[in-house]
């Protein structure tokens, strides 16, 4: 079982909201509305860890090891969620979500593979990295900036438990599982064709809610992400090619193979299809 291995190592690293946020040095001089209001959409979207939970543990009964684990991710999904609402409450309290505005992202998710979304998730923890490093960046007020730091750490760590359920996942299941992945990573790692941001707040997960289906079109702004990556953060080129990075080269040490581009990467997926056959 991971679950224990990975209790410690993440309790080890868990910060304080008390103590490791430094509230005190709030600069309200500092903090523009425009700014604010982002910190009210992420709010929300790290809400929508409780669906995710909630899938999680209805397509993995089977796997009570993974789903032991979704109780310290849950919790710290939802903790990311309560200090971004903190931030608010105390600076800018007119702008805290409501419970309506909460409740609004959870909703049913329908049942997909594992696999495939163990690994959308994986490639999801290493985007969130990024992007919260970039908004840290993009601030100007330190709280915030210190916040959106120990965010972008978290989901570091995430990406790593994810990663040792996916080396777990091929030792038992070989070949299915590396199918299941690749196809993933193919479509992660092949973002820039995709005309928006690939994470799984931005995917479709329920046919019978289309088109509201998506957690960011259950926000009360649904264009709010595009805008702040491009607009507002900046997240540009050379922060993508570090995702898409990432994944090729966790891609390449799991599988055995040096994985270059997402055409690598598809090659190889395509290889296993005609193994398969």
């Amino acid at each position: 079982m991971l679950y224990p291995e990975l209790y410690k190592s993440l309790e080890s690293a868990r910060w304080n909201m008390d103590s490791d946020v430094p509230w005190s040095s709030f600069d309200p001089s500092l903090l523009s509305e425009e700014q604010a209001l982002t910190v009210k959409m992420n709010a929300i979207t790290e809400w929508s860890a409780l669906p995710a939970t909630e899938m999680f543990l209805r397509d993995n009964r089977e796997d009570s090891d993974f789903s032991a684990f979704m109780s310290i991710w849950f919790y710290e999904e939802q903790k990311h969620a309560l200090v971004l609402m903190e931030y608010l409450r105390r600076f800018r309290p007119e702008l805290a979500p409501s419970e309506a505005e909460l409740h609004a992202v959870r909703f049913e998710f329908d049942p997909a593979p594992p696999l495939e979304t163990l690994m959308l998730h994986f490639c999801g923890e290493l985007r969130l990295t990024q992007w919260y490093r970039r908004a840290s960046e993009w601030h100007t007020e330190p709280v915030i900036k210190k916040i959106y730091d120990l965010l972008s750490r978290d989901e570091a760590r995430h990406g790593g438990a994810y990663l040792k359920y996916m080396k777990q996942a091929i030792d038992r299941a070989g070949d299915a599982a590396r199918a299941a992945f690749a196809k993933i990573g193919v479509l992660m790692a092949s973002s820039a064709r995709s005309g928006k941001p690939l994470h799984p707040t931005n995917l479709h997960v329920n046919q019978g809610l289309f088109p509201r289906d998506t957690i960011q079109s259950r926000l009360p702004d649904p264009e709010w992400l595009e805008r702040w990556l491009s607009e507002q953060i900046q997240f540009g080129r050379e922060q993508e090619a570090r995702v898409i990075g990432g994944i090729l080269r966790n891609l390449s040490s799991l599988f055995g193979q040096a994985f270059e581009t997402a055409q690598d990467l598809n090659r190889f997926r395509k290889s296993l299809g005609a193994a398969a056959a």
